[in-house]
């Protein structure tokens, strides 16, 4: 998987709910490190613009939680529609996958779950592409003091 996204400009994280900040953090992580432009998102929120960005070199990774499986499927079915390549994170394969990484705990280890497979998936891509994930460029570390 880590090689497919590497290879690819764009990169989609579609998460509801809980599943959200894990999207935005997965985005960012992959965007830190891979330097891929990487959004992440509600899933609702596809049809504001997001669906005309989608076409046939899109991955689109769908975080499935037990409190959000059918409207997830369901913006997975529509990224699919357009010819993205979907990937899914949840507890179990879904007909709408392409490919399937699986959360195997319990409901209330999902997001972390979520969050360790995209920062895995960071850390591969970053590693295919012979970047330093220690050194990412134009990031600078800050500390705040008052």
């Amino acid at each position: 998987l880590a090689k497919m996204i590497s290879q690819k400009q764009h990169l989609f994280i579609l998460g509801r709910g809980k599943m959200l900040p894990i999207a935005l953090e997965g985005a960012l992580k992959i965007k830190e490190l891979s330097y891929i432009h990487a959004e992440g998102m509600a899933g609702g929120e596809l049809k504001h613009g997001t669906l005309a960005l989608i076409d046939k070199d899109s991955i689109c990774i769908v975080l499935v939680s037990k409190e959000n499986t059918n409207e997830m499927l369901a913006s997975g079915l529509e990224v699919k529609a357009r010819g993205a390549t979907v990937i899914g994170i949840a507890q179990r394969k879904e007909n709408v996958f392409d490919e399937f990484l699986p959360i195997r705990g319990k409901e209330d280890d999902e997001q972390t779950e979520a969050v360790v497979w995209l920062q895995l998936l960071a850390e591969k891509i970053c590693d295919l592409k012979r970047l330093d994930p220690d050194k990412p460029r134009n990031l600078a570390k800050s500390v705040t003091v008052k």
